[in-house]
């Protein structure tokens, strides 16, 4: 074909696209009316776990990347959520953190998005109304746990319904070209992170510790230093990238909770966060944490924190898979209960895949 008839036969694909899309968006809302008068939530993480699956196996054998299909569902499900309900999102601000960055990963460009000074903030939002559902940090795989989120969970009654994995990838930024950098700001933990290659390739240049990378960013659109932030932040400031990944650890991701009013629903590959404080005897926490093993239960996580109520007394926060509505679940549950003062289920939630 010559390019006129192919950018034609574009044209011609795009006007059916639009109108399935807007089909697609009618019946969207179909459901969320029907969703509202029936109680339910309007964000379904188990049916968002079996659309993208879907569309997974319905993309088999084409040219379409399965991340770049999936990306495009998330943008098409945002603007249903939007259209629903108005869907307020909380994150642990400023905007263009990580936390954004993994709220919009979710969530989508669509709905809204709010930003909240500490993480009890977000929780609070959620709790009194004022968002739908929140987004919080909960562990990075070189740093370790976010004790704050972990300390929120014991005195609320809101419930995790997913979870997201966010790769940390930390870019140099400016407005300027690198030859006119003067110094380099960044949030103190971000500087240290990439210590080895700012040695390596940014020697005597000074740099600046700052409250955020966010900041960091916003400084840079405004002055000749760069900023050591997110792909996300680049975008929102304008700035150009100079150099990527510049991170010293590889790999290094951090995960990041949801927090809403309900669990999910089970998808069938599922996994269970709860928090529980043994009974004042010997042997508790191995029999408490046997009933699981009993049960064929695989444990994937246990962090403790100070119970806040006695000096050294420990809570326990333990992920395993599986959704506390399974059989064996259940049962393992109740057989935990004998050994333990307290023992509170966080949420179930489809596994991040």
């Amino acid at each position: 074909m010559s390019l006129d008839k192919l950018r034609k036969k574009i044209d011609q694909l795009d006007a059916q696209l639009v109108k399935l899309l807007n089909e697609r968006v009618s019946v969207a809302l179909e459901i969320g009316k029907t969703k509202k008068e029936q109680g339910g939530e309007i964000y379904v993480p188990s049916r968002e776990k079996a659309v993208f699956e879907r569309i997974s196996e319905l993309n088999k054998g084409g040219s379409l990347p399965d991340k770049s299909a999936r990306a495009i569902y998330r943008e098409i499900m945002s603007a249903a959520l939007a259209l629903e309900s108005n869907l307020r999102i909380c994150y642990l601000g400023p905007p263009a953190t990580f936390t954004h960055q993994a709220a919009r990963s979710k969530f989508g460009a669509s709905v809204e998005y709010h930003p909240a000074g500490s993480i009890a903030d977000v929780f609070a939002a959620v709790e009194n109304g004022n968002a739908d559902y929140g987004v919080v940090p909960i562990e990075n795989s070189t740093e370790g746990a976010v004790t704050h989120t972990f300390d929120q969970f014991t005195g609320t009654t809101l419930k995790i319904c997913a979870e997201i994995y966010l790769p940390i990838s930390l870019c140099l930024m400016a407005s300027v070209s690198g030859e006119k950098v003067s110094r380099i700001c960044s949030k103190q933990e971000a500087l240290g992170q990439c210590r080895h290659w700012l040695n390596a390739n940014m020697s005597g240049i000074e740099f600046d510790a700052v409250n955020s990378t966010t900041l960091a960013a916003e400084m840079a659109s405004k002055s000749d230093c760069a900023a050591i932030a997110s792909h996300f932040a680049a975008e929102l400031y304008g700035l150009d990238i100079l150099a990527e990944n510049i991170q010293d650890v590889s790999g290094n991701t951090t995960r990041f909770l949801v927090i809403g009013a309900q669990c999910s629903e089970p998808t069938g590959d599922d996994k269970t966060s709860i928090y529980f404080g043994t009974k004042h005897k010997a042997g508790a926490l191995h029999d408490a944490l046997g009933a699981l093993q009993a049960n064929g239960i695989n444990m994937s996580k246990i962090e403790s924190r100070p119970s806040g109520d006695k000096v050294w007394e420990y809570v326990f926060f333990v992920d395993f898979e599986g959704h506390a509505d399974n059989p064996n679940v259940k049962k393992a549950l109740k057989e935990m209960e004998d050994h333990c003062a307290v023992l509170t289920v966080l949420g179930s939630y489809p596994k991040a895949g």
